[in-house]
Formats: structure tokens, C-alpha cells, sequence
């Protein structure tokens, strides 16, 4: 049984192997993850369909397009039974396959077909197959690079491959890359050898595990984050997964080595010195395919849009004191805590019905106003930054919205958001103050208009009725476009919000 990427998404063509559950051989069980693939939106994991012994396909750290088989699984559950070896006979047999010389004399042509209305020409990466080699109908014979992104290209017959144009050649649309000489399938024949070294299956394996691979002293991803924090490089350590992969647990458990001791010569008795060897290493490790996303929409956006950032001040006093007035009885009813982003998922709500520029995109030249109100919290996920969306905050009371943001903040944690949780939005919150951010110009999350940024709260000195009191300040910040939102818009908007949490008894009121 093949194991293929499913359709994650409309949006979504390809996918990166990012960490293999299971190794090659393993018996695995129904429904029991085997991998986990990586889109530009959100990580998730690929399982098994049948039980059986897993036969791994395609390595960790590949791109592949949806639909490419991954693995196969062995459904008779059983590892494949070891070569008897028969002492009396001296001859011995092996199975093995060779490309069939019968032909239907047909050639086919593959050419660069059309990929979006936008892209004129493409480069051809890496081929997955050689010159010469028998491939299968749908079999992934190379890569294709475009300036959005990387997809391969499938075989449309089955027969030899004859490669026309080599890696790195630039073509357009329509230019031949290769042609297939259809053939019958490989058949199977007998190869008899009297007293020969042929090699067993086993043996073979064994060769091909001895070979050097692309994957050997590779880090998987949570395996390089692991190694990054230990301040450790990858070549310090010996890696146990397949082809010599490093894997999460080989990470966990290496150590550094220790600094070098030279022994000084001139005086017998001087102890051992220690010296600190500094190591000047570098280490390239894969952007993964959400973090490539993450910066091409950034680079777009301070690019495409006219952004500017402004700033105010907010007094947390009230909404501190009603939050030690009331967060015991909150949670022992709600049974979820009572945080800040509640008051401000709220009160961005009401001013995003009040000023709804800010709650707008721009789309073809046109101006889209959302009367509802789906708000993207930003969260720091193991992967990277990721905006799960809260929608139709306008209707939802505080539990609803603390409860809401808990479960994203835990998916995310988890890697278990789906491309529903990450799709949409129609403003952002970043609270950069649990870093310990003073304050900051957030970037906005496009095709939205705005976004607002929450920092740390300091205690200041104010003037308050003409008298200086110590009160615990936050700065707030709301990055706008300011093609569709003007000053007074934006300044308005960060107003309203100031209003709200200084007198929380308005949201309650919707005042």
C-alpha cells in the first residue's frame, strides 16, 4: 500500500518531509504516525493507512508536490523473511530486475507546461532521475524552480528517461526538458551463477547503508534547534537514523566535549593548564518551508504597502485592579484565566466596527470592508511565528476569547494547527511584551491593513489631575497602510483602544 501527500489545501502544491516517526523496516500499525510534513501555513502528521513493515521513499528534509508516494507499507505485517541458504546445492539463485528491451517505438515529449499566468520561464533543479534510467508513469523525474516556488515534475509515460535539457538550464514555457522512450514494464528474470559471489538481500542493504548519503550527519529540524541551544555542531555528533540522519533523540542526548588541556614541558611539576579553544565553525541548516514564506511576506510587505507606525499610551491601573478584584472567581466559573489579551481582542473589536478602514484590504484596486471581525493572534510557535485566527470576536464574551486564544496557543505549541486555524484574519494583535519588548514598529500581515502591538508594562510617573503619581504604563503601537487608512483613521482607532482599557466598564456597557 503507497502512502501519499493527501490535498492539505487548495492553496497548497507542495510540502517538505520535515522528520520521519518511523525508520525504514519498522513495523508500524494502523492509523499510527509516520512522519511529519511541513507547508508554508502549518506543520502536520502523515499516517499509516494499513499495518505492516514501512519502506521509506522519499528522506526527510525533500520538497515533493501533493500526491507524490512517500512510503509504502508491506501489509502482511511482517518483516520480509531472511534468504535460506541451501549448503548442499552450489548453485545459487537470485531474483533480480532489468529493464525490458521490448518497445512500442513511440517517443514522448515533456515540456514545461503553463504553471500561473505570471511565470514566463523556469529553472530545472535538481533531477531526481538519471539518463538512461527505466521510470514509471507519475514517477518524479526532476525539479522545477520558479521565483514563487519549487514543484517536480512528474513522468507522463512510463518507458527510458533521455534528459534534454541539464540541471540549472533556464527554459519557457513550452521548451523540451526531456523525452521518454516507452518500454514495457522491468521484467524479472532468473540470473543463475555457479559458485558466484552474489551478493544476498541482506548483504545488499548493508552496502547500501555503508554508502555515503546526503542525509548522513544531517540534523532533522527539532534535532538542529536542540543542537543551535547546546551551542553544538552537527559534526560532534553521531547520527543513528536513516542513512545516517541526526535525529531528535541522538541531539537530546549528546554532550560537548570538553575543552583541550596542554601539559607545559619546561617544569615537571606545573599542572596542567587549561586553555579555552575557541571554535570558529559555521553550520547551514535548511530554511524550512514556513519560515521561507514568512520572509518572502515580509520583504513584500514593507515593499507593496505605504506602512507607518503610531504610537500611545495606555494606563493598566483599571484593568489590573478589575483583574485581582475578580480573576479567582473568573477562573473557578470559567475555568481559564483571566489575561490582558481579552481586553484587547475586545476593545479592538468594538473600535474596528467603529473605524472600519482599519478592518479593510485592498483587493485588485478595489476597497473589501469585513463588518465582521476575525482577529490573528500572533504566537511564538517551535517553527517559528504563526497568526491563528479568532473569528467573529465581536460576538464573543471574555471566556470565550481566553478560552479561545488558550486552545490556539496549545495547537500551536503542538504543531497541530490546521490550515483552518491559520487561514483568514482581518486584523492582527502581537504582544511583544512578554519578551520584555519596550516597544516596537510591527510588520503588517498582509493582505490586512493594520496591526497592533503590545509591549511590557513599566511603572512611570503621570500627571494625573495635576498631581505626579507612579502608574503602570504600557505603550501600544498600530502599524497601518496608509494607501487605505489615513492619520486620522489610525489615530482615531489607537484612541478608542486607549479609552477602552483605561475605562474597561465601557466594553461591558459597549459604550
Amino acid at each position: 500500500m503507497e502512502i501519499k501527500i493527501p490535498n492539505v489545501a487548495e492553496s497548497i502544491t507542495e510540502v517538505v518531509i520535515a522528520e520521519w516517526l518511523k525508520k525504514d523496516g519498522d513495523n508500524v500499525k494502523i492509523d499510527e504516525a509516520v512522519c511529519t510534513v511541513e507547508t508554508d501555513k502549518a506543520s502536520q502528521e502523515i499516517y499509516a493507512e494499513a499495518a505492516g513493515v514501512l519502506k521509506i521513499v522519499v528522506q526527510a528534509g525533500e520538497t515533493i508536490a501533493v500526491g507524490t508516494v512517500i512510503a509504502k507499507i508491506e501489509t502482511n505485517g511482517q518483516a520480509p523473511a531472511p534468504v535460506k541458504e541451501n549448503v548442499t546445492e552450489t548453485t545459487t539463485k537470485t531474483e533480480i530486475s532489468a529493464p525490458s528491451s521490448a518497445k512500442t517505438g513511440k517517443i514522448v515529449d515533456m515540456v514545461v507546461t503553463p504553471i500561473a499566468e505570471s511565470i514566463t520561464e523556469v529553472v530545472v533543479g535538481s533531477w531526481l532521475k538519471q539518463d538512461g534510467d527505466f521510470v514509471n508513469l507519475d514517477d518524479a523525474l526532476c525539479e522545477i524552480e520558479t521565483d514563487k516556488a519549487t514543484q517536480e515534475m512528474p513522468a507522463i509515460a512510463s518507458g527510458i528517461l533521455r534528459i534534454v535539457a541539464k540541471a540549472g538550464s533556464v527554459l519557457k514555457i513550452g521548451d523540451l526538458i526531456c523525452k521518454i522512450e516507452e518500454t514495457n514494464a522491468p521484467a524479472k528474470t532468473q540470473a543463475v551463477a555457479n559458485n558466484t559471489n552474489v551478493p544476498t538481500p541482506t548483504q545488499q542493504t548493508a552496502q547500501v547503508s555503508q554508502k555515503d548519503s546526503y542525509a548522513s550527519g544531517t540534523p532533522s529540524p527539532a534535532a538542529a534547534k536542540i543542537l543551535d541551544e547546546k551551542g553544538m555542531n552537527a559534526s560532534e555528533v553521531k547520527g543513528t537514523g536513516v542513512d545516517g540522519r541526526i535525529t531528535k533523540n541522538d541531539a537530546t542526548l549528546a554532550e560537548k566535549s570538553a575543552p583541550k588541556t596542554i601539559q607545559t614541558d619546561s617544569n615537571p611539576k606545573t599542572e596542567s593548564v587549561e586553555i579555552a579553544t575557541g571554535e570558529r565553525v559555521q553550520r547551514r541548516v535548511r530554511m524550512t518551508q514556513m519560515r521561507k514564506t514568512i520572509a518572502k511576506r515580509l520583504v513584500a510587505v514593507k515593499n507593496e504597502t505605504a506602512m507607518l507606525t503610531t504610537f500611545n499610551e495606555v494606563n493598566m491601573k483599571p484593568i489590573m485592579d478589575l483583574r485581582a478584584k475578580y480573576k479567582d472567581e473568573f477562573k473557578e466559573k470559567h475555568n481559564v484565566g483571566l489575561g490582558f489579551m481579552s481586553f484587547f481582542a475586545k476593545a479592538a473589536a468594538n473600535a474596528l466596527l467603529q473605524i472600519p478602514e482599519v478592518n479593510a484590504y485592498i483587493d485588485n484596486g478595489e476597497i473589501v470592508y469585513n463588518d465582521f471581525v476575525d482577529i490573528s493572534v500572533a504566537v511564538s510557535a517551535p517553527k517559528g511565528l504563526v497568526v491563528p485566527v479568532l473569528r467573529n470576536v465581536e460576538d464573543m464574551n471574555f471566556a470565550q476569547i481566553e478560552k479561545g486564544i488558550v486552545n490556539l496557543a496549545t495547537k500551536a505549541k503542538n504543531n497541530t494547527l490546521s490550515i483552518d486555524d491559520m487561514t483568514g484574519g482581518t486584523f492582527t494583535i502581537t504582544n511583544g511584551g512578554i519578551f520584555g519588548s519596550m516597544l516596537s514598529t510591527p510588520i503588517i500581515n498582509a493582505p490586512q491593513s493594520a496591526i497592533l502591538g503590545m509591549h511590557n508594562i513599566v511603572e512611570r510617573p503621570m500627571a494625573v489631575n495635576g498631581q505626579v503619581q507612579i502608574l503602570p504604563i504600557m505603550y501600544v503601537a498600530l502599524s497601518y497602510d496608509h494607501r487605505i487608512i489615513d492619520g486620522r483613521e489610525a489615530v482615531t482607532f489607537l484612541v478608542t483602544i486607549k479609552k477602552y482599557l483605561e475605562n474597561p466598564e465601557r466594553l461591558l456597557l459597549n459604550l
